[in-house]
């Protein structure tokens, strides 16, 4: 995903990616990993040399999450970028418990099933958050990069 890609998804979509919201999702294209509000709020003071109130931070997320570009990692509370952000369709989030790596992955045939039961039994699904905390294959190691120091 590019700052250029999502300003094209969100034109596309006839919605206006802002100077704020572009500064704020390139922040998570930067990150590399999860980040929460308060980050957020922290990051963009810092680059804008100036406070930044916290409605103004959720009110970019919303957008961000609204328009798909974001996902919300529910057992962490933060946000990383959507890996396809053009489709509407589940992921889930392999959730590292030693260093905090955070990777999506598509369901693909288990969200057909779920879908498929919840449609049987005249269930309407509207949010879908799969996450599953384990131990990335770094972390296996016995010289795991983060240690207990990396530990969330």
């Amino acid at each position: 995903m590019t700052l250029e890609r999502a300003g094209a998804l969100c034109a596309a979509r006839g919605a206006k990616f802002t100077p704020l919201r572009r500064m704020v999702f390139g922040l998570f294209l930067e990150s590399g990993g999860p980040l929460g509000a308060y980050d957020l709020i922290r990051a963009l003071e810092l680059r804008l040399q100036r406070s930044i109130a916290p409605p103004t931070v959720y009110r970019t997320l919303d957008f961000l999450l609204d328009q798909g570009l974001l996902l919300r990692i529910e057992s962490r509370n933060a946000f990383v970028p959507a890996a396809h952000p053009e489709e509407d369709r589940a992921g889930a989030f392999l959730l590292c418990d030693h260093c905090g790596l955070s990777v999506e992955m598509d369901l693909g045939e288990v969200e057909e099933q779920l879908s498929e039961r919840a449609r049987k039994l005249g269930f309407r699904i509207g949010r879908r958050v799969v996450e599953l905390q384990g131990t990335c294959p770094d972390c296996q190691t016995p010289d795991c990069p983060a240690g207990e120091r990396g530990r969330v």
